[in-house]
This record gives C-alpha cells, structure tokens and sequence, in this order.
C-alpha cells in the first residue's frame, strides 16, 4: 500500500511524535507531510522516510511554530500530496486533518484531541498572555475555528486517543470516532523495579500553562520538600525565578539520566488537565504511583483504589490548587508503603505498543478491508 502520514510536526519528541512512530512499524515505507521538521532537536526518528514540509518550514517560523497559528491554514494548503495514495492517516490536535485527500482515497484521523486553543480551552490560553494581546489572539483563535469546522468532514472515520477525546469529539465535531489509547513503549518495562530509599517528588513533561506546574512550584515553596522538574517550555524561566532551593529544573536529559532520576522518584505529580497523557504510564512502567488532578485522560491511567492500595496506581486531588495538592501529598504518604510496584508496572502494561498495534491494524481490517 501507498500510505501517507500527516502529522502537525515534529519539533519535540513528545506524545502525538510516538504514536506516528509507532504507526510507521504497520507502513515502513510510508511518506510523512507535516508543517514543521526540526531534524536536530527530532533527532534520527523518522529519517527513513520521505519528510515533505510546508511552505512556512523555514528557520524563523520554526522557533516560533506555537505563536504562528493562524498561519497553519496556509501552510496545510501548501502541502500537496505528490502520489496516488491507497491510505492516508493523519495524526490531528493542530491542523493536519485539514489537508487536501485526493478523490476516493480513505482519510483515516488519529485525534489527540480538537485543537485545545479554539475547542474548550480557549480561555485559558488566553489567559495566559499579555491583555492587551488577547482581544487580537481571541480574533485569530475563532478564525482558525472557523477554518478548523470546515475540515471536520474531511475525514471518513476517527480513532480518538482516549474516552476523554472520544467525547470531545462528539461534543465539538459531532463525529464518531472508535478509542485506541497510545502506544507504551515495550522498552521501559524491560527495568528491574529498584528498593532503594526515595526521597523526591518528580514533574515530567513540557512545561507549558495549561500543564499547571505553577501549581507544584506554589506547593514545594510553602512545603520544602523535594521536587525535580524535568522538561522545556514556555513557562520554564519564570517558574524557575519563583522556586525556592528545594525544587531543581533539570531541562531535558537523555533517557537514562530520566531512569536515573525516577530511581529517587516517590511519586510523579501531575497537575494538568490531559486529553490522555502517556507520561504517567511512562512512569507506571517503573513501579512509580502518580498523583494526579482527577480530570481527563488521567482517570484513564491512574487507578486509585481507596479499598485496597496494593491495587492503586496512585492518588487524585479534585481542584487545581495548592491545597488540594498539598492534601494529596499528605494522604499518599500515609500509605506510600502500601503501593505496590509491580501491581503498578502491570497495569502500564496494558497500554504496550504491541497492543495499541494489534488494536490499530484489527480496526483498519474492519473500516477498510485491509
């Protein structure tokens, strides 16, 4: 088969870039479209294949690819499908499904969620900036809605991320869509789960606003006790300059200086509302529990049984606060030893990438025929 992916871009090696590359293992020889490729932060990921970028690929752009947005029309225009394809696949929480599928070809939609910006969302994005910049950013959010309406029905048929994006979809596109949650990779369950004592609290991930890592730096400056941050982002500077001694920004380390970290690791904390969030599996995979704000895709991951902790994979706070965090710290170390490493590696398990690829492959027989 002929198969093309378009995916909104590869900058960073996060979510929505695993689940592509693990889509790339079912079409080896697929072509990539996508708006932005950074081939020296992306790294070696996707090099064997055929990369077509969009007109606004260009190194200016690229460092401000998230302050762009209402260009992602345009550059979604630009990308011209070079070949008679039997299958296009596109992987969506930006513009992709918008571009233009030769007649007949089946469109298939991987849907990380509706663009958050425009569907749901938009306040706090908006609140985010600067006042006199919002009523501008609100204009060009509701023009990049308009557009984004315009390509629901550009696709035959959806597979969401999640139940959470499932009825975000619903909700927004009136549309169907089948779940098949994000591949895990196999790897991370290849470690030994380790004893030894721990002693830090752990942020993984990008550190953006609606990620809520404000919160954590709030609740570690008032209870001085450890947090380690791991991750780039827009709001990592001005986080940094409020942190009190106690909470360390590492940036973005290589894999095996994260295990190192996760090895003193008593528990990730994730305060951010996720259309799914393959992080705390990813955390799971080590035997670690998460607490995590009880919305989204998290109530997908994190198990927390009251009855029995051996068979919890963590805890919930139901606001987004300093003190429902900090309430949640102090029931989850009344119990911390009650957890139950292995049960918690078992149960990331069963998010592997062999079963999202089982899963996925079973659906296009079923849609397609394949």
């Amino acid at each position: 088969m002929k198969v093309a992916i378009i995916h909104y871009w590869f900058i960073s090696r996060r979510g929505g870039e695993k689940v592509v590359e693990s889509i790339l293992k079912l079409f080896p020889e697929a072509d990539i479209y996508t708006l932005f490729y950074d081939k020296e932060s992306y790294g070696d990921y996707i090099s064997n294949h055929s990369v077509t970028t969009s007109s606004l690929d260009n190194t200016f752009l690229r460092k401000r690819y998230q302050k762009i947005f209402p260009l992602y029309p345009t550059g979604i225009k630009s990308l011209k499908l070079k070949e008679d394809y039997d299958l296009v696949i596109s992987s969506e929480s930006g513009p992709a499904k918008g571009i233009e599928i030769p007649n007949n070809c089946p469109h298939i939609c991987y849907i990380h969620s509706p663009m958050r910006y425009c569907w749901g969302f938009t306040n706090e994005y908006l609140n985010t900036l600067p006042k006199t910049i919002r009523p501008i950013a609100s204009y060009f959010f509701k023009k990049l809605k308009a557009w984004d309406i315009t390509t629901i029905d550009n696709v035959d048929f959806y597979i969401a991320n999640s139940f959470n994006v499932q009825k975000r979809v619903n909700d927004f596109y009136n549309r169907k869509s089948d779940v098949i949650h994000p591949p895990i990779d196999l790897k991370l369950f290849d470690t030994k789960l380790e004893t030894r004592e721990r002693s830090i609290y752990l942020s993984f991930g990008a550190i953006t606003p609606y990620k809520r890592i404000d919160l954590l730096v709030e609740t570690f400056n008032k209870n001085g006790k450890k947090l380690v941050i791991i991750g780039e982002g827009s709001e990592k500077n001005k986080l940094k300059a409020k942190a009190k001694n106690n909470i360390q920004f590492l940036g973005s380390l290589e894999w095996n200086k994260i295990q190192e970290v996760f090895s003193q690791t008593r528990a990730l904390i994730f305060p951010g509302e996720e259309d799914f969030g393959m992080i705390p599996l990813e955390v799971m995979a080590y035997g670690i529990p998460v607490l995590a704000f009880n919305k989204g895709g998290a109530l997908e991951t994190v198990v927390e049984n009251t009855s029995k902790t051996s068979e919890s994979s963590g805890l919930f706070f139901t606001k987004q606060d300093s003190l429902s965090i900090e309430d949640c710290i102090n029931r989850f170390e009344l119990i911390e030893n009650d957890f139950n490493k292995t049960w918690i590696k078992s149960h990331a398990r069963k998010f592997g990438e062999d079963i999202f690829l089982e899963k996925f492959q079973l659906l296009l027989k079923e849609k397609l025929n394949l």
